[in-house]
């Protein structure tokens, strides 16, 4: 079996079990969406600044490994038309379910984000990316095909995993791990995913995620840090995550 169908195996029994980033908006939530009232995360805790984002009216927005019914309702109910991108049905299908909820129309589209994108150069305005590539091993080709796939002036938002939650034991009290954290390559590290059924998934460095995205053409605009919202990391005020605003350039 492919690791990214372990990956999707495991977030279904997540979703099952009540996980937070499979549990979709109410109607409520749309509601206020609609009269303005709205925020959307890409990592735990901060909400994206609204200045990241253009006037959505109209505009063609990809939610990047982004299903779950959270992100992509919102940016609908300001006006843009979204294509949801995801690898575990389930997630899809929140999607679908928010959309026949409220009657709007959404692009839903199961594939690997670690191949190609199923997606003609220069079809998006916007990529929204939540915390995601920690499930894939390999993330400059993936900042390659969002470059690829955004138009001329096109932006690029990404919550990023920085590593350090996979340094740390479970109760984040001891460093346990060297980095980078690599199932594939560690079989330590992939028996500690086995016994909690946490897939497999992979810390990226900086050079990664933040250096790859200029290395891919764009130029950082805006970034910001995140704590994990509750355990020990977070009681001391350690950044586990970073949110990048990119752009392709005119």
């Amino acid at each position: 079996m492919e690791y990214q169908d372990i990956n999707a195996a495991a977030i279904t029994q997540w979703i099952a079990e009540g996980w937070e980033w499979g549990r979709p908006v109410d109607h409520e939530t749309y509601e206020r969406a609609l009269a303005g009232e709205w925020d959307i995360v890409l990592t735990p805790t901060r909400p994206v600044p609204h200045e990241w984002f253009p006037d959505l009216r109209g505009r063609h927005v990809l939610g990047l490994a982004a299903g779950g019914g959270q992100q992509m309702p919102i940016l609908t109910a300001l006006g843009a038309r979204c294509t949801v991108l995801d690898y575990t049905p389930a997630q899809l299908d929140a999607d679908r379910m928010v959309a026949e909820r409220e009657h709007y129309i959404i692009d839903v589209v199961r594939a690997d984000m670690s191949k190609p994108l199923p997606f003609d150069d220069g079809s998006f305005d916007l990529i929204v990316h939540p915390v995601a590539n920690c499930y894939i091993e390999e993330v400059l080709p993936l900042w390659r095909e969002c470059f690829r796939v955004l138009r001329p002036g096109g932006r690029l938002m990404a919550g990023l995993d920085n590593g350090f939650n996979y340094a740390f034991g479970d109760d984040e009290e001891r460093v346990v791990n060297h980095l980078p954290f690599n199932p594939l390559k560690n079989p330590d590290q992939m028996a500690q995913l086995d016994r909690v059924n946490d897939g497999v998934q992979f810390s990226h460095t900086l050079d990664e995620q933040i250096r790859g995205q200029i290395q891919a053409g764009f130029r950082i605009v805006d970034l910001y840090e995140d704590t994990n919202g509750a355990g020990r990391l977070h009681e001391l005020g350690i950044p586990t995550f970073w949110a990048t605003l990119a752009q392709k350039p005119e």
